[in-house]
């Protein structure tokens, strides 16, 4: 038996802008083929654009893809060509093994049948006999976590509840290909804990999963292989954690002349104002690329228009998917500033970075006596960069120590 379980050759799809045209189109295309003329519009006609253009590569058994890119770049069109919704207009797709879908809230489901029965249809389009769901049916509902609400129908369900009884069928199922777009970011946490768990059970046990997200961390925790689509073409296609390293820096990197110095003051008559922004190194000279484990200092410049009683600065920092990796207070990290006048600056200090390989926003906010009372603020308007190559797939690089004990025996390094 061949471990290829999904097999894509130079597929393509279009489609067209105005539904008018798109039937017209869509009549003469059937003609042809009712009377086994080729397509003579392998290009593309009026109003018509590539949502897919050639994209091929092969899954094994056990490996898991994901599928990386913009809105509209062509990751739910393939997905749903993979799930035979829609067929490619050029190329072969071939599916080896049972596939379940997850492409949108309640795919599937019919919304006037209830939970039980739409579990049963589903089972029964997959071929898959009743008392072999009625062996599976306990253990879906208690995964779905909706057993008081199994017996209602589907329509009045919440978009959570839908994922939740969506997901539990499509595990249950013994699929060997599991196909999952954005909608698990629907679930509360608990329930994508528990679907992170059990698609890592899925693929130990040798079921390939083509999963679709924004979240680049969900990317790099479930996914070992990543293609990065751009305008329906693959741009990059390899190991999950580089592709998706260089898909927010270059989203990033596109939006860097945005973000530097264009800083919003809160109040109409300021009491004091920003001037500049500086990255600095160790030596104190002007730099944003640094590395980790870098000593990083960042310099805010200010001209105060009166004097301020009990100043207060706060320093945000956000990664590329907008997760707050710290927030800074002058005052809770302990330094209590009496008074500020006249021009000056501060320096905000990290001894070590211990940030991953990423773009960086940084947000600037000055308030005097308490919090709340902002003067003046600069959200997520200057980037810095951080290189280097990190042994950590998660938000930081916090350079551990490692030890090992043994009561029995004596551990050593290999």
């Amino acid at each position: 038996m061949s471990d290829t379980l999904v097999t894509i050759e130079n597929v393509s799809k279009k489609f067209c802008r105005t539904l008018k045209r798109s039937l017209w189109y869509g009549v003469k295309d059937i003609g042809s083929e009712l009377f086994l003329r080729s397509n003579g519009h392998r290009g593309l006609r009026k109003e018509e654009f590539w949502a897919i253009r050639d994209v091929s590569l092969e899954l094994r058994r056990g490996e898991t893809l994901g599928l990386i890119g913009p809105n509209g770049a062509g990751k739910t069109t393939l997905l749903r060509m993979l799930n035979g919704l829609i067929k490619p207009d050029a190329g072969r797709i071939e599916i080896r093994g049972r596939m379940q879908a997850l492409i949108a809230l309640g795919a599937g489901f019919n919304p006037i049948l209830t939970g039980r029965e739409n579990i049963y249809v589903n089972a029964a389009v997959l071929g898959i006999p009743k008392s072999e769901v009625d062996c599976r049916f306990d253990e879906i509902v208690d995964f779905s976590g909706i057993e008081e609400f199994i017996d209602m129908p589907v329509q009045s369900y919440s978009s959570g509840m839908a994922v939740r009884l969506g997901f539990a069928v499509a595990v249950h199922m013994d699929p060997d290909i599991l196909l999952i777009d954005e909608v698990l970011a629907v679930g509360d946490l608990s329930f994508q804990l528990k679907c992170h768990r059990k698609m890592s059970e899925f693929r130990q046990n040798g079921g390939t999963t083509v999963f679709v997200s924004h979240s680049m961390q969900a990317i790099r925790n479930v996914c070992k292989t990543g293609l990065w689509l751009e305008n329906g073409s693959v741009k990059e296609n390899g190991e999950a954690q580089s592709i998706c390293d260089r898909y927010e820096m270059k989203n990033l990197s596109d939006d860097r002349n945005n973000y530097r110095d264009n800083g919003i003051q809160l109040n109409s008559d300021p009491a004091i104002r920003v001037t500049k922004i500086e990255f600095l190194d160790a030596n104190d000279k002007n730099c944003n690329i640094f590395n980790i484990g870098d000593y990083f200092k960042l310099r805010i410049r200010f001209n105060c228009m009166r004097t301020l009683r009990n100043p207060i600065f706060h320093v945000d920092i956000h990664s590329p998917e907008n997760i707050c990796i710290c927030s800074c207070y002058s005052n809770r990290d302990g330094y209590n500033f009496s008074s500020l006048s006249g021009i000056g600056y501060t320096d905000f200090c990290i001894n070590k970075l211990v940030f991953k390989p990423s773009n960086y926003l940084c947000s600037i906010f000055l308030s005097e006596n308490e919090i709340n009372n902002i003067l003046a603020f600069q959200e997520k308007s200057y980037v810095f960069t951080v290189v280097g190559a990190s042994t950590n797939n998660g938000l930081i690089q916090p350079f551990p120590t490692w030890s090992v004990s043994s009561m029995s025996e004596s551990v050593s390094l290999l």
